[in-house]
């Protein structure tokens, strides 16, 4: 029995597929004399009211089915976890990998280098193409797979072969142009990197990618992350506060040109740049729609502006005292800072922030997201932590309460003796604090 095509997982009650008798284990090889690769084919193909359907069943029989529906009419089979195949993994060894950076023995999920252009669509993850051929482009094409999310870095052939190791990297204009060309909307990025690809670098880099505007729709720049987990890598370092300001003062005066040009900012840099040069948060109209918003580009920007509204729900004093301590990174420490000062105002109310330190990543790691269990438990372990502790949800894994290292806030609370609160929001953060 052949090994390509979807297995049904599962078959909706009463609809096309299980009037059909089609269950679950069957195999759907062909739709329309296409071969099946994944579920974006399925979805793509299923669209057509008049279908000629090819499967092997569960007894290894072939069975070919021809089924007339209305255009939006689902044939009603799921095909769980497994209906992306196999993913595509990276193939590049860039010079400046956070994954290559990570510390041994954390869970397996860290170490995967995924690089497939299929999640991009579907979960907006940052891609090179670099193991796109032109099938694949022709396929993004024709299923008009957009929007896209690229990891670009560069635009000059030379340089991105040498930063990302790979000969196919040289590619990459070619493949925005033709994706371009073909109405393909998409979003890129460049991971900065001091005396690589900043400077003239990134100036090509920028004005070639807007030349491809609308299509390519937005570039955010974000700092290189390094952890001290660099043995055997190319030295890096990070940005010194003037190179920040120097960034973030060119791409203030790329906005203003591009604002006169499209009406639109187009290039936005991430928060940590503004934070690490001491530079104000640009208001929300630099921010236009938040096209990056997943890559750290506005969310302290959304963070202030949502504080101003929730800070009116704040009462003048407590009914009964109360001291409470919130942790942070080192990047969002001194956006907090007033905050608190603002919270320390109400009678009753003891507010202590702390700004935790990376131990295990390295002090060159400065978002919050990145501190372990561990790192909060040996630097609060000593302190007047008060009734409870609040931090920032991002450190704690999607839909868990646990932090990279495995730790979970449970621990956490019984090693402090203090309940752990995580919030991602003014809002939770004002609701943990009052109630």
């Amino acid at each position: 029995m052949t090994n390509s095509g979807l297995v049904v997982n599962s078959v909706v009650p009463d609809s096309i597929a299980d009037e059909l008798g089609i269950e679950p284990g069957d195999r759907i090889i062909e739709i329309n004399d296409h071969k099946l690769q994944d579920i974006l084919d399925y979805q793509f193909l299923t669209s057509d009211e008049e279908l000629v359907v090819k499967l092997i069943n569960t007894g290894e029989e072939e069975w070919i089915m021809e089924i007339e529906k209305d255009f939006d009419e689902d044939l009603g089979l799921d095909f769980g976890t497994n209906a992306m195949g196999r993913i595509k993994r990276c193939q590049n060894k860039c010079l400046f990998c956070f994954v290559d950076q990570m510390a041994p023995e954390m869970r397996d999920s860290l170490y995967v280098k995924d690089d497939d252009y299929r999640h991009s669509l579907l979960h907006g993850n940052f891609v090179t193409l670099t193991n796109v051929n032109d099938d694949d482009l022709q396929r993004i094409v024709k299923q008009r797979l957009s929007p896209l999310y690229i990891s670009v870095h560069t635009t000059n052939p030379e340089l991105r072969r040498k930063m990302m190791s790979n000969p196919r990297a040289g590619r990459i204009m070619h493949q925005l142009t033709t994706l371009a060309e073909a109405g393909i909307e998409m979003h890129t990025q460049v991971v900065l990197c001091p005396g690589f690809n900043d400077g003239e670098e990134l100036e090509r880099t920028v004005q070639e990618l807007a030349d491809l505007y609308p299509q390519v729709q937005s570039l955010a720049i974000v700092p290189v992350g390094l952890t001290r987990y660099r043995q055997g890598l190319e030295p890096l370092r990070r940005f010194s506060p003037d190179e920040a300001k120097k960034v973030v003062q060119r791409v203030q005066y790329w906005q203003e040109d591009f604002i006169s040009k499209f009406q639109y900012p187009f290039v936005f840099v991430s928060d940590e740049f503004y934070i690490m040069s001491n530079q104000p948060i640009p208001p929300d109209e630099r921010y236009a729609d938040y096209p990056q918003i997943e890559n750290g580009v506005g969310i302290t920007r959304i963070f202030l502006d949502q504080w101003d509204e929730a800070v009116k729900e704040l009462p003048e004093q407590l009914d009964k005292p109360k001291k409470i301590t919130i942790v942070t990174g080192t990047s969002a420490y001194p956006v907090l800072r007033p905050l608190v000062e603002r919270l320390n105002n109400i009678n009753g109310l003891e507010v202590n922030l702390y700004k935790a330190m990376h131990n295990f990543f390295g002090n060159t790691v400065t978002v919050a997201g990145l501190l372990t269990g561990e790192d909060l438990l040996q630097q609060l372990r000593s302190k007047q932590l008060g009734e409870k502790v609040i931090i920032p949800g991002v450190m704690l894994k999607d839909q868990e309460n646990m932090f990279l290292d495995n730790v979970t806030v449970q621990e956490l609370e019984e090693k402090l003796q203090v309940p752990v609160s995580a919030v991602d929001n003014p809002y939770q953060l004002v609701k943990s604090i009052i109630d």
